[in-house]
Parts: structure tokens; C-alpha cells; sequence
């Protein structure tokens, strides 16, 4: 039986006049402008807390029909790290094998990435988030879930941003195929791994590459109807 429909008052939100919320949006901006990926991690302790928060704030995106059909396993023990990083670079090993293509290894190589992930053992923290294709809103159900890829994808961004927003550095890595993560963090087979976010503190001598500066301007990326 079905949830029924309870209508409760709008929260609401600050009533900014139309200077501050320009302000507010290009303070925004100026912030998440500054967020890199990173593949020079520190080892630097990170507070649980950080993370725990982080996911909680990823855990508010909207989802098709509420039911947030996303789960994320945290990885932080020198062992599970060291498994991880031997299984993806497994699979990174045949996609730089040539399995990518050479169109696509053209497009990476000005990011100067390769088979090897180091920090995959270094960063303190690895968030693995999966989409639930079954699921729902309470323990032990087993319903259809909706729009998973859009939903677990807006999780991801809120993720980022959090963590971004505490000051730590974040990589999204995407081995592939991914399902040895369901074995390594213990999920069911019903769950699909959508990727590895990297969280810690950069490296003291940590760089970025320059072709990751680059963005689009706003009149490629948006039109004005």
C-alpha cells in the first residue's frame, strides 16, 4: 500500500534582494571555480565527521519518487585500499592497453593520466557510490526505483561540492568495468557501481594539469531562450 499524500508548509528561504543574491552566486562561483581533480593526495588524517557529513549533504539530492536509490561505501583501511588499487589498475592496465582506442587516449593525454594510481592507497578516504536499481524509501524494500542514473549522478555532484567545501581535494575515478567493487565493499549484485571519489588533502608538491583549466565560457555552455 502506498504512502498517502501529506502536504506540509514550504520551509522556506532567506529573502535576498536581488544584489546579495547576485553576490551569493558569484561568491558560489568564485568558490567552486577553484576545485581541481587531484592525483596527488596527501595522507593526512581527515575527521570521519568530514565525510560522514558529506555524504549526509549528497544524501538531500532529489531522486525519481523519493527514494534515493543510492548507497556509499566508505573505504579508509590500508588493506582495503591496497585492493582496490590492485583491481583498478588491473583494468586500467587493459584500457591503456589499448582497449580505450586511440581517439580516447588522445583526449587524456594532456591530462597526463595513465595506468597508474598510487593514491588510491595514499588518500585517507574513498567514497564508492552505487546506484540501486530495486529499493525504496524504508529498510527491506524491494520496489522499482526511477531515474537512477540522473539521481545518484545529482548525488554525486552534491558529494563533490561538500567535500570541496570542507577543503579537501576530490578525484572521480571510474575503472572499467567496476563490478569488482561490489565483491571489495560488500554489495549485492543488484547494485551498480557508479565511481570512486578520492577525498584527502593534496600533496604539498601536488599539480594540475594546465589543459584542466580550461572551461568552456558561458556562451557555449548556455542559451538564452
Amino acid at each position: 500500500m502506498s504512502e498517502p499524500y501529506v502536504p506540509l508548509p514550504w520551509p522556506g528561504l532567506p529573502d535576498h534582494g536581488p544584489e546579495e543574491m547576485i553576490a551569493r552566486s558569484r561568491a558560489f562561483y568564485e568558490q567552486v571555480r577553484q576545485r581541481r581533480t587531484c592525483r596527488h593526495f596527501s595522507d593526512a588524517p581527515v575527521p570521519r565527521a568530514v565525510i560522514e557529513n558529506a555524504v549526509l549533504a549528497a544524501g538531500t539530492a532529489p531522486s525519481g519518487a523519493n527514494h534515493q536509490p543510492w548507497h556509499f561505501a566508505i573505504i579508509s583501511t590500508p588493506e582495503l585500499k591496497r585492493q582496490l588499487r590492485g583491481a583498478a589498475e588491473a583494468e586500467e592496465r587493459a584500457f591503456y592497453g589499448g582497449k580505450a582506442g586511440t581517439e580516447w587516449l588522445e583526449a587524456l593525454a594532456p591530462l597526463g593520466t595513465d595506468k597508474n594510481k598510487p593514491y588510491l592507497e595514499v588518500a585517507p578516504w574513498h567514497v564508492v557510490v552505487f546506484g540501486q536499481r530495486k529499493g525504496g524509501i524504508d529498510p527491506g524494500d524491494d520496489r522499482q526505483n526511477y531515474y537512477v542514473t540522473e539521481s545518484v549522478g545529482i548525488a554525486c555532484g552534491i558529494l563533490l561540492l561538500a567535500l570541496h567545501d570542507a577543503g579537501l581535494a576530490t578525484l572521480t575515478h571510474t575503472p572499467n568495468p567496476m563490478r569488482f567493487l561490489n565483491r571489495l565493499c560488500g554489495r549485492p549484485p543488484g547494485e551498480k557501481p557508479v565511481m570512486v571519489i578520492v577525498a584527502g588533502k593534496p600533496a604539498p608538491d601536488a599539480t594540475v594539469p594546465a589543459h584542466a583549466l580550461r572551461k568552456k565560457p558561458l556562451d557555449q555552455i548556455s542559451s538564452w531562450l
